[in-house]
């Protein structure tokens, strides 16, 4: 048992000052504790895939790095990310998810320092894609402690506070990166994005040793070797010539690289079917997909990462090379952005899902698509003359939309998911949403660098990326159109899921038991 699944005191033990109250007390505290601990981290690996963006410009004027390198440098860390999750998810289940959680946030520390000392663009790829493989331990084991501490009836305010989290750290790393690049601290220059994670990381794991609660799955699993290779296999087929290929000249062997990592896809899906039967250890728990909510939510996670993908990158490319910003005024122009996105995820899942169900996420979409819509509108007639005052508006309803979002989406894909199973499927959750993010990436080199010319004069330059900005954010507002009609597949009206006894949560609402307002049917 927990400790979040103690016992209720009786009156009796009420009465008594150092009766069951105070261990309960402690018990309590140290869960909070924990929880402060696992989002400090996710906040760190979401600060650190948004914060390089801005730093770009520095990093290609120190280092030398060519348009393909700097892809790699945010889509190395992606790709080694998304091919690891599922994997890191199942050897928390498996060991441990405290002991993993330990080793991820250790390993990541390492390879925040091995990034801040890179001389050269070929070892901070390197140790991009390193530290994207301990973020693949780290991070799943968030969304899994959470599960595995925190009743059924708590969660939905831990995932709203979650999605709070995601939304600042996926918008304030662009803000921190131009204020570390800007004061150039110890004539570092760009190096300090990646040397602030040291102390942070420090920290971690020294009190993630103390507070966190050990839990792993109740039943013994064995890891999916074969399950991993094909997953990696498969990703590495799909996204690597997608990141490559225009750089390449788009040869023959990426386009059947591309359809062939569907086969595979098929192939593991048949494996791990096979696994599943023979002796209950497969990599990806396909069970997991019978429950409605947690397939459409994987649904949208994954074209809402392409969203992500491309809007980021883009954005800052345009910002600073097209429109000739600085990095601080680059980063301080997100900040509306950023608040947008922290106030509509504080409200979303107390106030307006329980009352409204999906179609908060949908309002989301729809206010996202507005927001590109008009800041399309805006780039076209301002141009180069464009102001961060001009702005404003634009950043504002895209980010009031991505906060409707984000916050809602993970109580919703999670809400039926039994807890042994809380580490694959949170692995799948972020590995998904990972894989959305780096084919978003590669999807760069199509939708923005596609229609940039290679020998473009200084004049040319500005014109020529606020077009492919314009071009982009089409193409973005296009996904969003899509995720909009997906995430009718999403529960309609806020229902009930129950938690079940001991260390599991039951997959099927029952309305009579247990019930917590929670996005499953």
């Amino acid at each position: 048992m927990t400790s979040s699944e103690s016992p209720p005191s009786t009156a009796a033990d009420r009465t008594a000052p150092t009766g069951l109250d105070a261990p309960q007390d402690r018990a309590d505290r140290r869960r909070w504790f924990a929880l402060a601990i696992v989002m400090t981290a996710a906040f760190m690996d979401l600060v650190d895939v948004t914060i390089v963006n801005i730093a770009i410009p520095s990093i290609t004027r120190d280092t030398g790095a060519s348009f393909s390198e700097i892809q790699w440098i945010t889509a190395g860390y992606a790709l080694a990310f998304a091919a690891g999750l599922i994997t890191g998810g199942r050897l928390g289940d498996i060991y441990g998810r405290k002991r993993i959680f330990l080793i991820g946030i250790g390993g990541f520390t390492i390879a925040s320092a091995l990034c801040g000392f890179a001389g050269n663009p070929e070892m901070l790829v390197a140790s991009r894609i390193l530290q994207g493989g301990m973020a693949a331990l780290m991070v799943p084991q968030v969304l899994s402690i959470v599960h595995a501490t925190f009743p059924a009836h708590e969660r939905g305010k831990v995932f709203g506070l979650f999605g709070a989290i995601v939304g600042l750290g996926a918008v304030s790393g662009p803000l921190l990166g131009a204020l570390l690049t800007e004061w150039n601290l110890f004539g570092l220059e760009w190096r300090p994005i990646f040397l602030i994670n040291l102390p942070v990381g420090i920290a971690g794991l020294i009190l993630g040793r103390k507070f966190i609660s050990e839990s792993k799955a109740p039943k013994a699993l064995r890891l999916d070797l074969a399950g991993v290779f094909l997953v990696t296999l498969g990703l590495l087929m799909l996204i690597y010539p997608l990141t490559r290929g225009r750089e390449l000249g788009w040869p023959l062997w990426g386009y059947v690289s591309m359809a062939s990592s569907l086969l595979v896809f098929a192939v593991l899906v048949a494996y791990e079917r096979r696994k599943a039967s023979r002796d209950g250890s497969p990599l990806i728990e396909l069970s997991l997909f019978r429950v409605k909510s947690f397939a459409a939510g994987i649904a949208v996670q994954l074209t809402f990462g392409i969203v992500l993908g491309i809007f980021f990158l883009v954005w800052t490319l345009y910002m600073q090379t097209g429109l000739g910003w600085s990095a601080l005024r680059a980063g301080t122009t997100g900040i509306p952005f950023s608040i947008a996105v922290s106030v509509a995820a504080g409200i979303s899942v107390q106030k307006l899902v329980p009352r409204f169900g999906r179609k908060v996420l949908q309002a989301g979409a729809l206010l996202m698509i507005t927001g590109l819509l008009v800041y399309i509108a805006e780039a076209g007639h301002y141009g180069l003359g464009i102001t961060s005052w001009q702005m404003i508006a634009p950043l504002v309803i895209m980010g009031a939309g991505m906060g409707l979002i984000v916050a809602p989406l993970t109580d919703a894909v999670l809400s039926g998911v039994p807890k042994e199973h809380s580490g694959s499927a949170s692995g799948l959750i972020n590995t998904v949403q990972q894989m959305g993010t780096a084919l978003g990436l590669g999807l760069v080199a199509v939708v923005f660098f596609g229609s940039i010319g290679d020998d473009l004069s200084p004049q040319e330059m500005g014109p020529a990326f606020v077009d492919a900005f314009q071009q982009s954010l089409w193409w973005v507002a296009g996904v969003l159109t899509v995720i909009f009609f997906v995430m009718f597949a999403l529960p309609a009206k806020p229902q009930v899921h129950l938690e079940g006894g001991g260390d599991e949560t039951a997959a099927v609402p029952d309305p009579g038991i247990g019930k917590e307002p929670a996005l499953s049917r």
